[in-house]
C-alpha cells in the first residue's frame, strides 16, 4: 500500500554535486527523462533512483514535506550528478495540476519519456463509517490524478511517437481489505484505465501515421505491490505486522527496491512487446 504522495505544481531547486560522479556506463533508460509522481520518498524514491542509475533524468513529484523533497533531491544530484533531478510540488488530486506539472517537466527537460503513477494516499474507514468526503479524496488523487496526468503525457508521448506508462498499483486492489473500499477501488480502476490506455496509445499511434513496428512504441502497464516495508508499514503495530507476514508465502515485506526493479524494466526500450499488461510484486500473496 501506499502512503500519502502526491506531485504537481513546479518547483525547481538547483543543487551541486559533493562528489565526483559515477564512471558512465549505458543504462537500461540512458537519455530518457522521467517523471515519478510520489517520487520523493518510499516506492516513488526507490524507483526515482533506479532509474536514474540506469541513466535517466529525473523530475520528482512531491505535495507537502518540502525539506524531505529536498533532501531527496540533493542526495539524487550528489549520486547522479551528470544528469537534471528537479523537484515539482502540488496536488494531484487537482486535474489542472496534472497538466500543468505535465508541460513544466516538457519545458524544464525538453521532453517526457517516462511517467511513473506512484502517488497515492489512504484514508481507511469501514463502508459504514465512510464520509463523502473520505471516498472522493481517494479516488481523486489514485485514481482521477493518475488519469489527468497520464492524458497529458499520452499527447506528448503520441506526439514524439514513443513512451512509457507505469502506475503503480496494489495488491488491495485485486484482493480487496476491510476498511479500505476506497483504497482498493482505486487501486483497482487502474487495471482497466491502464488496459485501455495502452490499447489507446496503439490507436492513436496508428491514426498519426506513427505505427510501431519494430520500434521503442509507447507502451503502459501497471505494477501492483503487495506490502512492502516504507514508513507506512513502521508505523503498525509489531503483533499485526506479524499477522501480515504470516499471511505472506516468501515470509516478509517487500523491500522498495524490488517494486523499482520492475517499473525500470518496464520502462527500458527493450520492454515495447510488453503492454496492457499487470505485474504482481507481492511474495505470493495473491496467486
Amino acid at each position: 500500500m501506499q502512503g500519502q504522495q502526491e506531485d504537481s505544481v513546479p518547483r525547481t531547486v538547483a543543487t551541486t554535486a559533493a562528489q565526483p560522479p559515477r564512471q558512465a556506463r549505458a543504462g537500461m533508460v540512458s537519455g530518457r527523462v522521467a517523471l515519478v509522481t510520489g517520487g520523493t520518498r518510499g516506492i516513488g524514491a526507490a524507483i526515482g533512483h533506479l532509474l536514474a542509475a540506469e541513466g535517466a533524468s529525473i523530475a520528482a513529484g512531491y505535495w507537502r514535506g518540502g525539506e524531505g523533497a529536498e533532501k531527496f533531491q540533493a542526495a539524487m544530484s550528489t549520486e547522479y550528478p551528470d544528469q537534471l533531478c528537479t523537484l515539482h510540488e502540488g496536488n494531484i488530486g487537482l486535474a489542472d495540476d496534472c497538466r500543468r506539472v505535465v508541460h513544466d517537466v516538457i519545458d524544464q527537460h525538453g521532453r517526457l519519456d517516462i511517467l511513473v503513477n506512484n502517488a497515492g494516499i489512504t484514508i481507511d474507514r469501514t463502508a459504514a463509517k465512510m464520509s463523502d468526503e473520505d471516498w472522493q479524496r481517494v479516488i481523486a488523487v489514485n485514481l482521477s490524478g493518475a488519469f489527468f496526468i497520464a492524458q497529458a503525457a499520452l499527447e506528448h508521448m503520441i506526439g514524439r511517437g514513443t513512451g512509457r506508462i507505469v502506475s503503480v498499483s496494489s495488491v488491495i486492489g485485486e484482493t480487496g481489505n476491510i476498511g479500505q473500499a476506497n483504497y482498493a477501488a482505486s487501486k483497482s480502476g487502474l487495471f482497466g484505465l491502464t488496459k485501455s490506455l495502452a490499447r489507446e496509445a496503439i490507436f492513436q499511434l496508428n491514426r498519426a501515421e506513427r505505427p510501431v513496428g519494430n520500434g521503442v512504441g509507447l507502451t503502459v502497464n501497471a505494477v501492483t505491490p503487495g506490502f512492502v516495508a516504507t514508513d507506512m508499514m513502521a508505523t503498525i503495530p509489531d503483533k499485526v505486522l506479524a499477522r501480515i507476514k504470516g499471511q505472506i508465502p516468501v515470509g516478509r515485506l517487500g523491500r522498495p527496491e524490488e517494486i523499482a526493479r520492475v517499473v525500470t524494466f518496464l520502462a527500458a526500450d527493450e520492454s515495447a512487446y510488453i503492454t496492457g499488461q499487470i505485474w504482481a510484486v507481492n511474495g505470493g500473496l495473491d496467486m
